[in-house]
């Protein structure tokens, strides 16, 4: 069934300055808009897991159970921290993905690239965005618990342990780098890293599918949250990162301010690189095995996309044709129905009442 559209402005009329940045960033500066909502995604999601590792980790070496609520062999933290990173993972795609798509993961950026034909200009600007937000929320996150820190710092240079636990994940420096201990088996890291990533892009994938009639647009931000969490809660006591922003981002944060002595060593380059073939491949088994192009599309994301669909060839942001089987010609079946189904609808209750009335 058609409907008419409502514009924003149409119900809320904008002051002339915020009508004339309309005009710009949707022309000259669209690209800075989609790029700042990727940074502004990342953001959101590095905030939130950080703001709970820092209370963990400090509160473990100060001794301080107010901190968060955390001690040191508390088992309920891992769960507090795993909950933090997907509330900032819901926060993230539900606000930010509607301007730039949401991808806040250059592994997500790449396998986009490969599988749905995103441009490698854009693709560029995004990965160098999302790495660059993650290095300034490290860097704001950092000052906010500085004092704490190197309260924490002090300990362990009085307790002899700075060496040993200072660039660990029990080290101040390990609420922002991520860090195996010294011989820990790479391979298992890897392996580990490889399979936790796998099952959070096939989790994306599956939100990324507009046939997939168990995941309405509304459910994506919960159900990709949900796979970070559970991420976090069983396997990042092995050591992941899930996502190269927050892992270059954090370890180039930690460089800046400790020095290379904060770089992580080998298994910097595992926590860096392996989400991205892991998701990859996610991609491709979808694809693959799990998705089908001669699916129809479900009418929630009928409804999404057309909107999507609106807003860009309203702002001429699109090519002509863009969307082209969502136009209203290729969905007389399916309204002609929904029309025909309502006419029936009516009819049945006119008989009904009249049956009543006699």
């Amino acid at each position: 069934m058609s409907h008419s559209k409502v514009y924003l402005s149409d119900i809320a009329p904008r002051p002339r300055w915020m009508t004339s940045w309309e005009r710009l960033k949707h022309k000259e500066a669209h690209w800075l808009v989609e790029v700042i909502a990727e940074m502004m995604g990342v953001f959101l999601y590095v905030y939130a897991g950080l703001g709970a590792t820092a209370a963990f980790i400090v509160g473990s070496l100060v001794g301080t159970s107010g901190l968060g609520y955390f001690v040191h062999d508390d088992p309920t933290a891992l769960y507090t921290i795993g909950f933090a990173y997907a509330m900032g993972v819901v926060f993230a795609i539900s606000l930010c993905a509607a301007t730039s798509g949401g991808h806040f993961n250059p592994a997500v950026t790449i396998a986009s690239v490969i599988f749905r034909d995103f441009p490698i200009h854009k693709a560029t600007r995004y990965i160098i965005a999302q790495i660059l937000a993650g290095y300034i929320t490290c860097l704001i996150v950092y000052v906010q618990w500085k004092d704490l820190l190197l309260v924490a710092e002090k300990i362990l240079v009085e307790k002899g342990l700075y060496n040993s636990m200072m660039f660990s994940s029990a080290g101040p420096a390990g609420v922002f780098g991520l860090y195996v201990a010294p011989g820990t088996n790479l391979a298992r890291v890897f392996l580990n890293e490889f399979v936790t990533d796998f099952l959070i892009g096939l989790v994306i994938w599956a939100t990324l599918d507009p046939t997939n009639q168990m995941v309405p647009p509304a459910a994506a931000p919960w159900l990709v949250g949900m796979a970070y969490a559970v991420a976090v809660w069983g396997y990042s006591p092995t050591a992941i990162a899930a996502n190269t922003a927050r892992d270059v981002g954090g370890r180039l944060m930690a460089v800046t301010i400790w020095g290379t002595q904060a770089s992580g060593g080998t298994y910097a380059a595992v926590a860096a690189l392996t989400n991205i073939p892991a998701t990859i491949l996610a991609a491709l088994v979808y694809e693959l095995f799990l998705g089908s192009a001669t699916r129809t599309l479900t009418p929630h994301h009928i409804h999404f996309l057309r909107a999507h669909k609106q807003y860009y060839e309203d702002n001429k942001l699109a090519p002509y044709g863009y969307l082209e089987g969502l136009n209203p010609r290729r969905g007389d079946r399916t309204e002609s129905f929904e029309l025909d189904m309502g006419q029936k609808t009516r009819e049945i209750q006119i008989d009904n009442i009249s049956e009543d009335r006699v």
